[in-house]
């Protein structure tokens, strides 16, 4: 089994770190962990979200006490270190990095020659709106318009062919928001453009984590379906950001992929 998304942010940038993945692991009967970290914990990404600090004094103060610990070459030589060592299970390291149009040749030229097993794109932001954060920052929103916006930035994160995958693609559904239309066709156009593309697509055990009370375990069915009927690839994935959640979920996630 794989679990391919894993976040080490909570951490120093040791290997005696790295083993509190790679032990959980083992007892979970992973064979596969995918390692990686938020870019903005990176200070060459951080002019990515001028706009939704401006946007949001929340995002603003969240940013700033996140954002830039790091620089892009710490992780870079971790992740040498980390090839140069057995631990037992085969250990990947990529990058999750937030989708926005405007940023699409800036992010390729930060990331290009970089060695990374994979790069994964994500859309934490919707016309700058930080939509998986607290439940209270939807009061007053237009949910059929924030879900259309969600999806439609997530054809354009595909069609950027900047990634390999896409992270959790149905986690606008967190606090468990409805919309008043259906959305086969949005699913459909996603499926197809990753297909086309030849990127994997996440069944990621996350947001059920975060609030099981309004988030489904993964992608729901009518998602799946469309995804397994243009032939994606699924990757099994538990969104840990601690050692102890890794391989959340990871059988149920699996098992769920063959059922379809």
């Amino acid at each position: 089994m794989i679990d391919g998304h894993i976040h080490i942010e909570r951490g120093e940038y040791t290997l005696e770190w790295i083993k509190k993945f790679t032990d959980r692991a083992i007892e979970k009967n992973i064979e596969e962990i995918w390692l990686l970290e938020h870019c903005y914990r990176f200070t060459e990404f951080m002019p990515m979200y001028d706009s939704a600090c401006r946007y949001s004094e929340y995002i603003d103060k969240w940013f700033h006490k996140k954002a830039g610990v790091k620089e892009l070459n710490d992780y870079l030589e971790l992740m040498e270190k980390v090839r140069e060592t057995d631990f037992g299970v085969k250990v990947m390291f990529g990058l999750e990095v937030c989708y926005f149009k405007e940023y699409e040749e800036f992010v390729y030229d930060l990331t290009k020659y970089k060695d990374f097993d994979f790069l994964l794109g994500s859309v934490h932001f919707v016309d700058d709106f930080a939509f998986d954060h607290k439940a209270e920052h939807w009061v007053g929103k237009d949910v059929d318009l924030i879900y259309a916006r969600f999806f439609e930035a997530s054809i354009e994160l595909v069609k950027s062919n900047i990634f390999d995958g896409i992270a959790h693609p149905d986690s606008i559904k967190l606090f468990g928001h409805k919309t008043l239309y259906p959305l086969y066709e949005y699913y459909e156009e996603l499926a197809k453009q990753l297909s086309n593309n030849n990127m994997y697509a996440e069944q990621n055990s996350g947001a059920h984590r975060r609030c099981p009370a309004t988030a489904e375990l993964g992608m729901d069915k009518d998602m799946l379906d469309a995804m397994l009927r243009h032939s994606v690839k699924i990757v099994t994935a538990s969104d840990a950001h601690e050692p102890c959640d890794v391989g959340d979920n990871i059988a149920q996630l699996k098992k769920s992929i063959s059922i379809g």
